[in-house]
C-alpha cells in the first residue's frame, strides 16, 4: 500500500477535489445556513486564485485545502504578508486518519516558502472537528476578523503566526 501524500492537485482531479468539498461539507450540515455556497465552494481554486493541495493514498483523494495568498478579493488577508486558508475538506470515510493534520501542515509549509508571516482562516462555529486541527498546529482565535457574509451566519476567524 502507497503511503499517504500531500501535494498539488493534478488538472484532471479538479471535479473530484469539488465533489470531496461538498461531500465533506453535506456529511457534516454545513450547507444548511447557506446553502447557494455550494458552488462557491465547488469553484474555489479554479479561478487561478490559490492553490489546490489533495491528500492522496495511490489514486484515492483523502482530502484538499487551498492555500490562497492575498490578492484584490480575498475574504480575510489584508496584504501581501497574509494568506488564507480555504476550502479544507476530508472525506468523511478518510476521518481519522490524519488527513487533517497533514494538509494543514503542508499548507502552513507552503506558507513559510512563499514567506508570508500571518496564516488566516474562517470556520464555521459548527466545524469544531477542523477547529481542533488548527488549535492544534497553533492557530488561535482572532475575532477581530469575524465575519457574516450574509445575515444570520457568523465565520470565526483564526490566525497563525509564522515565525523565522
Amino acid at each position: 500500500m502507497a503511503p499517504m501524500i500531500v501535494r498539488r492537485v493534478l488538472p484532471d482531479e479538479m471535479s473530484a477535489v469539488s465533489a470531496l468539498r461538498e461531500t465533506a461539507y453535506r456529511a457534516d450540515g454545513l450547507l444548511k445556513a447557506n446553502p447557494d455556497y455550494v458552488q462557491a465552494l465547488r469553484d474555489l481554486g479554479t479561478d487561478g486564485h490559490g492553490e489546490v493541495l489533495v491528500a492522496a493514498d495511490g489514486d484515492q483523494l483523502l482530502g484538499t485545502i487551498m492555500f490562497e495568498p492575498w490578492h484584490d478579493h480575498s475574504e480575510i488577508a489584508r496584504g501581501a504578508d497574509e494568506a488564507e486558508v480555504r476550502a479544507f475538506a476530508v472525506a468523511p470515510q478518510a476521518r481519522g486518519r490524519g488527513v487533517g493534520k497533514l494538509l494543514v501542515e503542508a499548507l502552513v509549509e507552503r506558507a513559510r516558502e512563499e514567506g508570508v508571516s500571518q496564516v488566516l482562516l474562517l470556520t464555521l462555529p459548527d466545524m469544531v472537528s477542523a477547529q481542533y486541527v488548527y488549535r492544534a498546529r497553533g492557530f488561535e482565535r482572532f475575532a477581530e476578523r469575524d465575519w457574516e457574509p450574509i445575515p444570520g451566519v457568523r465565520l470565526m476567524a483564526y490566525r497563525l503566526t509564522l515565525k523565522d
